[in-house]
């Protein structure tokens, strides 16, 4: 089975974008039989299969699909989307740790229900992308984070000067479940498939507590609201809500009156202002409250900038100084929170416990870090950032070998930098920046 998506599954999204597209009023009323097309759902599966993933409340896995049939586990599957007798299962919560101390949970659907709210996302995709607002860059084709952290660079440097950084922390927590209906119901009629997507939003959730017994909620039923983070229908569903807040933003005038523009991530957003930026946080605040999204938020605040700067992303973005002529300019650069997250993980990498690890194997976990980070943060000077990680790994990392084999000292002049980079095999992030002709700057 093949990841990249059949031409017959490509050419149905092309048509639902394109009829969409072309028709802002027209409703699909037939969607609900896409889900168990067999070349739909096996994408799907191919799709969830490559995310990988814990098992969820009934512990199958991907191994034990493989062991028992692929095609006569989808077969199943499709007859009962077929036969309108699925249901899905509880959801598995856990808790991830927060920089703050704080946790977030995260929802683990079974199998089946991932493959199935793919095969939703799916077919359902293409339809409300052609509606979500070009302020809108999460979990969407074609657009990155970084594409967003370059908006309010630009907005910046073009004297939006006043900014707004709004962090709803409980965003996908507190979204009321009839508006979220009522937004998809205005593109979307079949009610087969309407039904399915709020059992999806009331699903129950278990989760072990301190004695090791399971716990079963209802949460999301009792109060209507809040849409299950890690579920594959989440992004979609929240993206779609959040466009209620841009429309509404751009409708009620506040971005013409004010000259107020929005930038969002996921739960994340920033307002860039021209010291309008007291009225324009009074004024999300209020249609926050009018969407019923009146639960914790995170850090709202007015910045000036450039001189104060505003991390957005993982990004600080404000005056920067050129290290040949020192001359100030509006540039981009990873966050000391982004700078000092990563140094945390690279030393929890190379932690004492971990010495029983060839320096093989240590030195490739390390590089799937540094790769996966400095390809994220690769806008602007980063090179300070780069320098000051490369000396905190190089640092660990003969650390570590020291401690691996039972040497005294720092390891200095016995594991050289050399030696790390050429006959380990680990990645200096000071050398990627000969491809970047910003990170010089």
């Amino acid at each position: 089975m093949s990841l990249v998506t059949p031409v017959s599954v490509e050419k149905l999204r092309k048509a639902l974008h394109a009829k969409a597209k072309a028709s802002p009023e027209f409703r699909f009323y037939q969607l609900y039989d896409k889900l168990y097309r067999w070349d739909v759902l096996v994408h799907a599966y191919c799709r969830c299969r490559a995310n990988g993933g814990a098992a969820g409340v009934d512990g199958e896995t991907f191994e034990q699909i493989a062991q028992g049939g692929e095609r006569a586990w989808l077969e199943a599957l499709a007859r009962t989307l077929r036969e309108k007798t699925y249901e899905p299962a509880p959801v598995r919560r856990v808790w991830i740790p927060k920089e703050n101390g704080k946790q977030r949970p995260l929802g683990i659907p079974t199998i089946r229900d991932r493959v199935v709210q793919t095969a939703a996302v799916l077919v359902l995709e293409p339809i409300f992308e052609a509606d979500l607002q070009p302020e809108q860059y999460a979990y969407r084709e074609g657009h990155r984070a970084q594409d967003a952290v370059r908006q309010v660079h630009g907005l910046i440097r073009s004297g939006y000067d006043e900014v707004v950084d709004a962090d709803l922390s409980g965003y996908f927590d507190t979204i009321p479940h009839a508006e979220l209906m009522q937004s998809v119901a205005r593109r979307v009629v079949d009610r087969q498939l309407l039904a399915l997507i709020k059992r999806w939003l009331v699903v129950a959730v278990e989760e072990d507590d301190d004695r090791g017994t399971r716990r079963r909620t209802t949460r999301a039923r009792d109060e209507k609201r809040g849409v299950p983070q890690g579920a594959p229908i989440s992004p979609l569903l929240s993206n779609l809500y959040m466009r209620r807040f841009l429309l509404g933003w751009k409708t009620l005038g506040h971005r013409g009156r004010l000259d107020a523009h929005i930038v969002n991530y996921a739960d994340d957003f920033v307002i860039c202002c021209r010291g309008t930026a007291a009225h324009a946080m009074e004024g999300m605040r209020a249609m926050m409250r009018r969407l019923g999204l009146g639960g914790e938020e995170g850090e709202t605040s007015p910045r000036r900038g450039p001189g104060q700067g505003v991390d957005f992303l993982g990004y600080t973005i404000g005056r920067c100084y050129s290290p040949r002529t020192g001359r100030a300019y509006i540039g981009t650069r990873p966050s000391s929170k982004s700078v000092r997250r990563v140094m945390q993980e690279l030393s929890r990498l190379t932690a004492r416990d971990t010495a029983w690890m060839t320096a093989a194997e240590e030195v490739r976990r390390i590089n799937a870090v540094l790769t996966g980070w400095s390809n994220y943060f690769c806008l602007g000077p980063v090179s300070g950032a780069y320098r000051a990680i490369d000396r905190h790994i190089t640092h660990r990392l003969r650390w570590w070998l020291c401690r691996k084999h039972k040497q005294a000292g720092q390891g200095y002049s016995r594991y050289p930098d050399e030696y790390l980079y050429d006959t380990l095999g680990l990645i200096c992030l000071g050398r990627r920046t000969h491809d970047f002709p910003w990170a010089k700057a």
